[in-house]
């Protein structure tokens, strides 16, 4: 009895118990070791575990996270929370900050020391031959070309103020990613590219940091957005985190996105580094292959085929019954084709967005619905079709005999269109593991998780590592499909030889 009562107990208390603190970051450098400093410093308080959900896409993805309480705390600053997110003229002081975020239940605190402003750049070489020195003087030379991130052209506080408040003559550019704008630059394929203030690659790249002369941008200092029960649901924790009050400088936040991305070392240990007070130094980078199957590879592994096969199930338990429907309902085949066409064309990384307030939560739940929509279009139509191509007169012939509609459903229409339905649901396996990469930016893990650091770092390697697997997984899944075709599929059923005449 007492053993009974003490597996009770224990059973209780795991359910029951707090879950461990959840620590969100945005898609980028900096975002990803402040992120992981705030991870080893709750930790460390012995009081809860942490976990960081990181490279949850931009600011509004992590923001609608912490507002549905998928994460309880993540490093932001005060300019993006009151322009962007707030949609305020200005900055206020944090009061007024908080004043408006209280009711949303969230809260900002803990200066970490540093402003991090949105700027331009352009090649030092190039501003001193045209003479530029300031925003501006980008007004007289409308010849340049501007490769601007995608957040910073869709932020109220980025392109659409700036060029009004300069005249700039500029037409806005095409979106390009943060990391690959360095890169960009330094080909000469374009002149001119938004960079934060604190980013490692400015000198390295010989970059002229542009004046704002108008002062447009306002203070971005860094802090920390929580949830506003966090302090009391972890007091030792919360206690923990106010060490962090003041203690990054500007110079060394510039040389921990140094470490990252000039020297390659790891999110984790520079945070560690940066906690205990070590400097850190260059490592050595290790061997592709040893990236390719790094401690991480069956976790990312098992997630990403949780993702497709899970999604998979879910869109052939619903597209098959609903593809039936239709062949049966001949005003229902026109909505359910035409609603899972347009399914399919929204953009992936929006969907899942958007299904982030609908479910309440980030990561697996609302990528698999994502996943599972996205399933819909190729079964759906496969299904459609081969069961419209059954011939007739085996259907009629199945009435004859007395045969039931389930049954003739059953035992001959469903076998004859078996090879087409088959082709569909491979079809949206491949696209599945394709489109899973992109559920890593909601917190979904997956092999999508190395190619958002990858993006974030400009490592191809690390692009790589993810990229890879997933293409191997995709012909895995083509293969698969067709050794099932083989052992399952009656030979009267498949398509005949080039001849046409039936398979023998």
């Amino acid at each position: 009895m007492k053993w009974a009562l003490l597996l009770v107990g224990m059973v209780a208390g795991s359910v029951f118990a707090e879950p461990p603190l959840q620590v969100g970051s945005k898609r980028f450098t900096e975002s990803y070791i402040l992120g992981e400093v705030i991870r080893q410093t709750a930790e460390a308080a012995g009081e809860t575990g942490a976990v960081h959900r990181q490279g949850l896409g931009n600011t509004a993805i992590v923001f609608n996270a912490l507002a549905a309480g998928s994460v309880d705390i993540y490093p932001d600053y005060t300019g993006t929370i009151a322009l962007e997110i707030l949609k305020l003229d200005k900055v206020p002081p944090l009061a007024a900050l908080n004043e408006k975020l209280l009711p949303l239940g969230l809260t900002v605190g803990i200066p970490l020391g540093f402003n991090n402003t949105y700027a331009l750049a352009m090649r030092a070489g190039e501003a001193e031959r045209l003479n530029i020195r300031s925003l501006s003087d980008l007004a007289t030379h409308p010849e340049l070309k501007l490769g601007l991130s995608q957040e910073f052209i869709g932020r109220k506080d980025g392109w659409e103020g700036l060029k009004r408040v300069y005249g700039l003559p500029q037409v806005t550019p095409r979106g390009l990613d943060h990391g690959l704008a360095y890169e960009g630059i330094a080909a000469s394929q374009v002149d001119v590219i938004d960079i934060y203030s604190t980013d490692a690659k400015i000198e390295r790249y010989k970059l002229l940091v542009l004046a704002d002369d108008r002062e447009y941008f306002p203070r971005y200092d860094a802090l920390l957005v929580y949830r506003a029960d966090l302090p009391k649901r972890f007091p030792q924790a919360w206690q923990a985190l106010q060490k962090l009050h003041g203690a990054i400088s500007t110079a060394a936040m510039i040389r921990l996105n140094g470490e990252a991305e000039l020297q390659g070392r790891e999110f984790s240990a520079i945070a560690r580094d940066f906690l205990s007070g070590s400097k850190g130094g260059a490592v050595d980078k290790p061997r592709f292959l040893d990236r390719l199957f790094g401690p991480d590879f069956w976790r990312l592994l098992g997630e990403h085929l949780t993702l497709v096969f899970v999604s998979l199930a879910a869109g052939t338990a619903i597209g098959i019954p609903l593809a039936i429907a239709a062949t049966r309902q001949p005003r229902l085949a026109g909505l359910v084709l035409g609603t899972t066409g347009v399914i399919q064309t929204i953009p992936s990384l929006a969907l899942l967005a958007m299904l982030i307030p609908v479910v309440g939560r980030i990561g697996t739940l609302p990528a698999l619905i994502a996943l599972a929509l996205y399933a819909l279009l190729p079964i759906v139509r496969n299904t459609y079709v081969g069961l419209t191509q059954v011939p007739r007169t085996m259907v009629q012939a199945g009435l004859a005999l007395g045969l039931e509609r389930v049954t003739i459903l059953r035992v001959i229409e469903l076998p004859l269109a078996l090879p087409t339905i088959l082709a569909g649901v491979k079809t949206a396996a491949v696209i599945n593991v394709g489109t899973a990469t992109i559920a890593a930016f909601i917190g979904a893990g997956g092999f999508g998780e190395r190619i958002a650091i990858g993006l974030a770092l400009n490592d191809n390697a690390a692009l790589l590592a993810g990229a890879i697997p997933a293409a191997v997984l995709a012909l895995l899944m083509e293969w698969g499909f067709g050794l099932l075709d083989r052992l399952f599929v009656p030979r009267y059923s498949r398509p005949g030889p080039a001849s046409g005449q039936p398979g023998m």
